[in-house]
């Protein structure tokens, strides 16, 4: 890997959909008045998702066969092996859970790359300096980031950074989703083998301390058909009995 920088992060954000085929972990929203529980989940490419509560509850388990593989076309690499290019118009998003934030941290694209209409030579981030740091035991690049007019999100209700540019665009003048105070910076940390947002903080403003803490617990593990099967609903009756037609003059 190279030596971490601006342009090698950037780089490292694009990579995902060609780093990993399989992911466990577990992720919570820390200061997050919306989503307080954290989960477990195991993730198989490219349409494979379980979601359990951290006790074992089931929450979310199927298959999206509309997903996409992500071998063709290839993307432009660059010397190191990190993608500098990715191919237009491949359809690459993740099983979802909830919303597209969950979509967005697997694979973080939003922080490379402007949107359709941004203006050329204009980044969607400002970086200060990439450090090497761990988090949950494996190595990873963090970075002081500030969003510019440039960053478009996944989805604008769902962000992985709150942008007051990307607020007014989602919801033009509503107040009620619109923040008093947007955060001045937000710390951010990509996971170095496998390109997922592993980490963002909010730093000032409104919901300073609010972000996402994904904990890598497995990659590229093997991961049965079974996993991925919701259990079947029972067919009786509390007694054990199949309901049958109301008795006549009952109905």
């Amino acid at each position: 890997m190279p030596s971490p920088s601006a342009d090698a992060f950037a780089a490292l954000a694009r990579s995902s959909p060609w780093r990993w085929s399989t992911l466990r972990f577990t992720v919570s929203w820390p200061g997050d008045p919306w989503r307080t529980a954290a989960v477990r989940a195991w993730l198989r490419r490219p349409d494979a998702l379980r979601v359990e509560t951290l006790d074992g509850a089931l929450l979310q388990a199927g298959r999206d066969t509309r997903l996409t593989v992500a071998t063709d076309p290839a993307p432009v690499l660059r010397a190191d092996g990190l993608v500098a290019e990715r191919p237009w118009g491949l359809w690459l998003d993740d099983p979802m859970f909830q919303n597209y934030f969950w979509v967005a941290m697997l694979d973080p694209a939003e922080l490379a790359d402007p949107g359709l209409d941004a203006t050329p030579g204009e980044p969607p981030l400002l970086l200060d300096a990439v450090t090497e740091v761990e988090h949950a035991g494996r190595p990873a690049w963090e970075a002081v980031v500030r969003t510019t007019p440039e960053y478009e999100p996944r989805c604008g209700c769902c962000s992985l950074l709150r942008s007051p540019d990307v607020d007014r665009a989602e919801y033009e003048d509503d107040a009620a989703h619109l923040l008093a105070a947007y955060p001045e910076r937000h710390r951010v940390r990509l996971d170095v083998r496998t390109g997922v947002c592993v980490f963002t903080e909010a730093l000032g403003g409104e919901i300073s301390g609010r972000g996402h803490d994904l904990r890598i617990e497995a990659v590229d593990e093997p991961m049965a058909d079974a996993l991925f099967v919701e259990p079947r609903r029972p067919l009786f009756g509390r007694r054990g009995r199949r309901p049958g037609p109301p008795r006549p003059g009952l109905a």
